[in-house]
Order: C-alpha cells, then sequence, then structure tokens
C-alpha cells in the first residue's frame, strides 16, 4: 500500500477520511490487526494535519477581526474630529 499524502490545507477532506476510517473499524467483524494499524497511523496523520489546519485559521480570523477593530478605531476617532470640529457647537 503506497503511503497516502495527507493534505494540510484541506479539513473538510481530512474530516471526511477521518469518518471514512471510523465507519470502516465500524464495520470489520474481526479486524486485520495490520490493516487497523495502517488505519489508525493514517488517522493520527490526519488529527495532527486538521489541528494545524484549524490553528492557521484561527490565527486567519484573529488577524481579520484585528484589521476590522483598526479599522472601527480609525472610523471612531474620525468622527469624534468632526464632532470637535463642528463650528455650531462653540458658544459665541
Amino acid at each position: 500500500m503506497a503511503k497516502e499524502k495527507i493534505d494540510t490545507k484541506n479539513l473538510n477532506d481530512n474530516l471526511k477520511r477521518l469518518a471514512e476510517i471510523t465507519e470502516w473499524f465500524d464495520n470489520q467483524e474481526e479486524i486485520d490487526i495490520e490493516e487497523g494499524l495502517k488505519k489508525v497511523k493514517e488517522a493520527v496523520g490526519l488529527i495532527k494535519a486538521s489541528k494545524e489546519r484549524l490553528k492557521t485559521i484561527e490565527n486567519e480570523f484573529k488577524e481579520i477581526k484585528k484589521e476590522i477593530d483598526i479599522e472601527e478605531e480609525k472610523k471612531e476617532e474620525e468622527e469624534e474630529d468632526e464632532d470637535e470640529a463642528n463650528p455650531k457647537d462653540i458658544p459665541f
């Protein structure tokens, strides 16, 4: 059996493959130890790759949130500056 390359980019594919491995174990009346070991090793690789991908996705979301927060702060500062510069508010 050729060693399959684990895709660290596609979380959905990894999760589907993990489900297939789980189903394989569930459907076995008598588990072939050698084949079971191969499946377990593959599953471990898939789990590690999925964890890495989830961490990357989490970091991407944090970066997006940070960018949004910065944009909102700039907008609020601009609005405050506009309010301070409004001549109608200056008492004479």
